[in-house]
């Protein structure tokens, strides 16, 4: 079992920036695929960007390409989601989940393929 907890959520003013972090204590989160989720009220969860366990590889959903930086810290327990030029259709709680079964193995952008979530966390951003 793998337990993510998810930081760095508040209010923004549109245009501005907020960076998201997901940390897990346990060893083999270092090794596992981890993605960010966004869900908006009434909307269903999307895809936000993923990264692979060596953060050699990432995927974004074209929405948040060119503003939204996914990476991972040297010793790959925590990844980072920098979010640049925020929207406010960017609001939305943002969740961290991760993947067993690898990137080839697996579509980094399906939610069903991940094993892990964290509780989420807010963002809001302002016009």
């Amino acid at each position: 079992q793998v337990h993510l907890e998810e930081s760095g959520g508040g209010l923004v003013q549109a245009g501005g920036s907020l960076r998201l972090s997901c940390a897990a204590s346990e060893r083999a989160f270092t090794l596992y695929t981890v993605g960010w989720f966004r869900q908006a009220p009434g909307k269903e969860r999307e895809f936000v960007a993923a990264i692979t366990w060596t953060g050699t590889s990432t995927s974004y959903a074209d929405s948040v390409k060119g503003r939204f930086t996914i990476s991972r810290n040297a010793g790959k327990s925590t990844v980072y989601l920098q979010m640049n030029s925020l929207k406010p259709e960017d609001t939305a709680v943002y969740y961290c989940a991760a993947n067993r079964k690898g990137w080839s193995a697996s579509n980094p952008m399906d939610p069903d393929e991940y094993d892990y979530w964290g509780q989420g966390t807010q963002v809001t951003v302002s016009s």
